[in-house]
C-alpha cells in the first residue's frame, strides 16, 4: 500500500489513503458535496473575521488509513466538527464512528448532520452538541445560498468563541427565478433585460447551483442566449418531480410560454417502460410542445473528456443522455464540466466547482435559436430530413434497429 498526496487541483475518488496534509483549526467541516465546500469556501472569503476553518471532502476520506490521518492531525485538535453525512452513517462507516468516537475522547463537539433535509435519529444520537445547536446548524446547510453560509461559519463562531449569535437560516425557494448578478428574482427581473418580441427560452437547473458555488455554466449560458437574440429564462427547481417545482415552472410557462427549453437537471421523470409521467413539467401544456434541449453539466473534468476516447464518463452518459432521452429530450452538448480545482489556502481544501466552457454554451445557444426560428417559420417553408446510420451497410442494419422497423418508423 502506498500513500498519496492530496495535491492542489486534484480531487480523488478515495480508492486508495490520502493524507490532505491539513493543519489544526478551531472548525472543520467535512461534506461530500463539491457545491457546499465551494460555497463555504466563498462565505469564509467575504467575513471580516471568520473563524479558523478546514474543509475537507468526504471523497478524500473514504480510505481508512485517510480517516484516521486527518483525525490525528487535525480534528481531534479542533473545537468543533461538523461532518454532513449523506445517505446515513453506514454510507461512511469506518468514518463516522472513527470521527464520533476519537473526537469525544478528545472533548471536541461533533454534529454529524444528514446531507439532505430528512432527519436521521442515528446521527443525531452520536453528535455531542445541543438539540438547538444541532437544529440550526443543519438549517443553514438545508437551506444554503450565499448568506445562509456566512451565517452557518458565524454560528460555529457563536458556539466555539461566544461570538454574537446571527439570525436563524432564512428559507430558500424551491423553484424560482434566477438572474446574473440579481441572485433569486422573479419573472419581472429577467423581463427588463428582454428584447421585444424574440422568443423566450427558460433555462432549467438545479437548486443545488443557487444553494451552492456552481453558477458560473448558467451565467454562461444566459448572456450567450441573450447575445443569440433570445430571451432566456433561467428557472432553479429542485427536482422535475418535485410538487412545488412542478407547480412554479407550470405558472411561469403561462405567464411566459416558452419557444425552446434548455433542460440542465438529470434522470428522466418518465419511465423506459411505459409512458411519460403525466406530471412531467416540460411536455405539459403550459410548456406549448416546446423542444427540450438537454445540456449537460458533466461530473467530469474538462481534461478527462477532451483526453479520454469515450467523451462524457459513462456516469454523465447515464444520467445525462440516456435517461433524459426517455422523456424525449433531444441531446445538444456538454457546456460545463468539473473545473479544475484551486487549492483555497486559507481553508487547506482543493474547491472544485462547474466552468462552462465557451465554445459548447455558443453551440447551445447557436442551437436553441435554430429551433426557436424552426418553430415560427410556416410549415410550407420548414426543410426537414431524418439521417439513419446504415453500419455495417446491410440493408436489414438499417438504422441499427434490432428487432425494429426503423425506415417504417421514419
Amino acid at each position: 500500500m502506498h500513500l498519496l498526496a492530496a495535491t492542489p487541483g486534484s480531487v480523488d475518488e478515495g480508492q486508495e489513503p490520502v493524507d490532505l496534509g491539513q493543519s489544526p483549526a478551531d472548525v472543520v467541516f467535512i461534506s461530500a458535496a463539491d457545491t457546499e465546500l465551494a460555497a463555504l469556501s466563498t462565505a469564509r472569503s467575504e467575513m471580516t473575521s471568520p473563524p479558523g476553518l478546514r474543509l475537507a471532502s468526504m471523497m478524500h476520506l473514504q480510505h481508512p488509513m485517510s480517516v484516521d490521518l486527518h483525525i490525528d492531525a487535525c480534528a481531534s485538535k479542533a473545537k468543533l466538527v461538523v461532518a454532513r453525512v449523506l445517505g446515513g452513517a453506514s454510507y461512511w462507516k469506518y468514518g463516522f464512528e472513527q470521527y464520533a468516537a476519537r473526537l469525544a475522547d478528545a472533548g471536541v463537539a461533533f454534529a454529524a448532520l444528514p446531507g439532505d433535509d430528512k432527519p436521521d435519529p442515528d446521527l443525531r444520537l452520536f453528535s455531542t452538541v445541543s438539540d438547538q445547536d444541532y437544529d440550526a446548524l443543519w438549517a443553514y446547510l438545508v437551506e444554503g445560498g450565499p448568506k445562509n453560509s456566512v451565517n452557518f461559519l458565524s454560528y460555529c463562531q457563536y458556539m466555539i468563541a461566544q461570538a454574537p449569535k446571527p439570525q436563524a437560516a432564512e428559507p430558500l425557494l424551491r423553484a424560482g427565478v434566477y438572474w446574473p448578478g440579481a441572485g433569486i428574482s422573479d419573472l419581472s427581473a429577467a423581463q427588463t433585460q428582454w428584447a421585444q418580441g424574440a422568443p423566450i427560452v427558460p433555462l432549467i437547473f438545479y437548486r443545488a447551483l443557487v444553494q451552492g458555488a456552481g453558477l458560473n455554466p448558467i451565467n454562461r449560458m444566459t448572456k450567450a442566449l441573450l447575445q443569440a437574440g433570445l430571451n432566456p429564462l433561467p428557472i432553479f427547481v429542485a427536482s422535475l418531480k418535485d410538487p412545488i417545482s412542478v407547480a412554479t415552472l407550470d405558472q411561469l410557462f403561462q405567464a411566459a410560454p416558452p419557444e425552446v427549453i434548455l433542460n440542465c437537471t438529470s434522470f428522466a421523470v418518465g419511465n423506459p417502460h411505459g409512458d411519460s409521467s403525466p406530471n412531467n413539467p416540460l411536455t405539459a401544456a403550459s410548456a406549448r410542445q416546446a423542444p427540450v434541449l438537454q445540456a449537460v453539466l458533466a461530473a467530469s473534468t474538462e481534461a478527462s473528456w477532451e483526453e479520454g476516447l469515450n467523451g462524457l464518463s459513462a456516469r454523465d452518459i447515464a444520467m445525462n443522455v440516456a435517461l433524459p432521452e426517455v422523456d424525449g429530450r433531444i441531446l445538444s452538448r456538454a457546456i460545463s464540466f468539473k473545473g479544475e480545482a484551486f487549492f483555497d489556502a486559507a481553508t487547506e481544501c482543493p474547491i472544485a466547482t462547474y466552468k462552462a466552457r465557451g465554445d459548447r454554451v455558443s453551440f447551445v445557444a447557436a442551437l436553441a435559436a435554430n429551433w426557436a426560428q424552426l418553430r415560427r417559420a410556416a410549415p410550407a417553408q420548414r426543410q426537414v430530413a431524418l439521417i439513419l446510420a446504415n453500419y455495417p451497410n446491410k440493408d436489414g442494419r438499417l438504422a441499427n434497429g434490432v428487432g425494429l422497423d426503423t425506415p417504417a418508423s421514419a
